[in-house]
C-alpha cells in the first residue's frame, strides 16, 4: 500500500457506497480499490494518466474507470454521500465566514474622471 492509498477505514465507509450490479461476464482483472487508488494517485500528483504506476493497473483501465464515472455522475453521487454521512456524525460544521474588509477596484471604478485635466 502506497502513503497516499486508501486506508483500510477509509475503503470500509467507501466500498459500501459503490453500487455493485450485477456483472455479467468475466470477473474483473483489478480490484476496484487498487484502480480508485491509482486514480487518487493521478489526482494528488499531477502526473499524465501514462505515468500512473504499474502497481494500480494498467493506467488506461484507470483512465477508463474515471472517466466512466465522471460521465455518469457517478463522482458527484459519491460525494453527496460521503458528506451526508460526515454530516451525520458531526464531523461537518456549516459556519461560514464572509470577508470584505478588502474590496480593491480599478482606478476608473472608484469615481475618476475621464478628463484628467478637469481635477
Amino acid at each position: 500500500m502506497g502513503r497516499g492509498d486508501l486506508t483500510d477505514e477509509q475503503w470500509a465507509v467507501l466500498e459500501p457506497l459503490l453500487l455493485k450490479g450485477a456483472r455479467l461476464g468475466r470477473p474483473p482483472l483489478w480490484p476496484r480499490r487498487q484502480l480508485i487508488n491509482g486514480i487518487r494517485f493521478r489526482v494528488r500528483t499531477g502526473v499524465p494518466w501514462r505515468d500512473v504506476p504499474a502497481e494500480y493497473g494498467p493506467w488506461s483501465r484507470v483512465y477508463d474507470l474515471f472517466r466512466r464515472w465522471q460521465r455518469n455522475s457517478t463522482w458527484h453521487r459519491l460525494f453527496t454521500r460521503l458528506q451526508s454521512v460526515a454530516d451525520a456524525e458531526g464531523a461537518i460544521t456549516w459556519d461560514l465566514s464572509v470577508d470584505s474588509t478588502v474590496c480593491r477596484a480599478h482606478q476608473h471604478a472608484a469615481g475618476a474622471c475621464k478628463q484628467g485635466d478637469l481635477q
